[in-house]
């Protein structure tokens, strides 16, 4: 069944099959394995996975969970491209759609969209 609501249970849960995803995927896997390491049970990745709920869960529900700056950390990876912005994305639609209704799913996307062209714009990446 499809949540009608974010919370930090079904969060946990969409960011996880996330990254497993993102793992799977030859076009966004190296920035995430150079960052954090292939084995997605390790300290970064469960200190990754929380920061990404505490932002996801502040961005979709208002909370105050998120208390760090989400710019900077992405400006020390590798070269990025916008079809990897492109492809993360396709990533994100298709995973929020798993675990959300398409109402609650869409929010997600667009959010996650806005926030891949600021990031885009300020790493100075043209399409």
């Amino acid at each position: 069944m499809l949540a009608e609501e974010v919370n930090r249970e079904n969060l946990s849960k969409m960011v996880r099959t996330f990254y497993q995803m993102i793992m799977d995927d030859k076009t966004v896997n190296p920035y995430f394995i150079m960052a954090l390491g292939k084995d997605l049970e390790n300290e970064a990745w469960q200190e990754h996975y929380k920061i990404l709920e505490d932002f996801w869960l502040m961005l979709m529900t208002g909370e105050k969970v998120y208390t760090r700056e989400a710019f900077t950390p992405h400006t020390e990876m590798a070269e990025l491209y916008a079809e990897t912005f492109e492809r993360w994305l396709e990533l994100f639609d298709e995973v929020v759609h798993m675990y959300y209704t398409p109402k609650l799913a869409q929010k997600f996307y667009k959010r996650a969209e806005v926030l891949s062209r600021k990031f885009m714009q300020w790493l100075e990446i043209t399409e």
